[in-house]
């Protein structure tokens, strides 16, 4: 018999098999996020309310912060716009999220992603940035002391550009200790080390502005427990 193929259908299979590939044996979707609701300002803790906001969008809502946290002072040199997902922490997880930054552009332009959070010092985080030195577009590990690099690999930096979403995705692998993360489908970042296990994810920036949206997280391990970390700041 003749093996017929609907192209339809064939992307369907196609694009379902990647999906599956992508997402490892024995995670499961924890978190999924689109902002088309207010509710969703519920799930988060920010290091400075007032930056933050639901804005409109072609196709919904974002999650926008407006720039720098200048009412927020972190214990140790580390990203001052934190909005944190404090409903639940995750062990060894897969993160996608969409991002569109809105700032100027010059070396250390950046927007970030916090993971293995425990508390204001103790955390990790990815600086995804144009231009890549050794504090900036980094894996950054935040240990009781200002940030240092951990990373193994790095690109030379992201085309940001204006007006323009991307797709990022984090990694981390508890047991390997294994960290990495991806721009529109490419390895940008990789680290190596298992200084901090479960913990809370956020999002946020250095010195800039954002939007984020369409946050996706799938974990092997994930604890329901909320946090009370940075209270509220006007």
């Amino acid at each position: 018999m003749k093996r017929i193929c609907i192209p339809a259908l064939c992307l369907f299979f196609v694009t379902a098999s990647l999906v599956a590939q992508e997402i490892p044996k024995g995670y499961k979707e924890v978190y999924k996020q689109d902002f088309n609701s207010d509710k969703a300002l519920k799930d988060f803790r920010f290091t400075q309310p007032v930056k933050w906001l639901l804005s409109k969008e072609d196709k919904g809502m974002a999650l926008e912060f407006t720039g720098i946290s200048d009412g927020y002072t972190p214990p140790f040199r580390s990203p001052h716009t934190i909005g944190l997902l404090s409903t639940l922490q995750v062990g060894s997880f897969v993160l996608e999220v969409d991002m569109l930054q809105t700032g100027r552009e010059y070396g250390h332009r950046d927007m970030c992603i916090i993971f293995g959070f425990n508390d204001p010092s103790h955390f990790y985080y990815t600086h995804i940035a144009t231009a890549m030195d050794p504090n900036a577009h980094q894996i950054m590990l935040v240990n009781n002391a200002p940030r240092t690099n951990i990373s193994t690999f790095t690109t030379q930096g992201v085309a940001w550009g204006q007006n323009v979403w991307h797709k990022v995705r984090v990694e981390r692998n508890i047991e390997e200790g294994t960290i990495k993360v991806f721009f529109d489908g490419t390895l940008v970042e990789e680290a190596k080390d298992t200084t901090f296990g479960k913990g809370y994810v956020g999002f946020g920036s250095f010195d800039d502005s954002g939007k984020i949206d369409n946050i996706r997280i799938w974990a092997k391990d994930v604890e329901k427990k909320g946090t009370t970390v940075f209270e509220e700041k006007k």
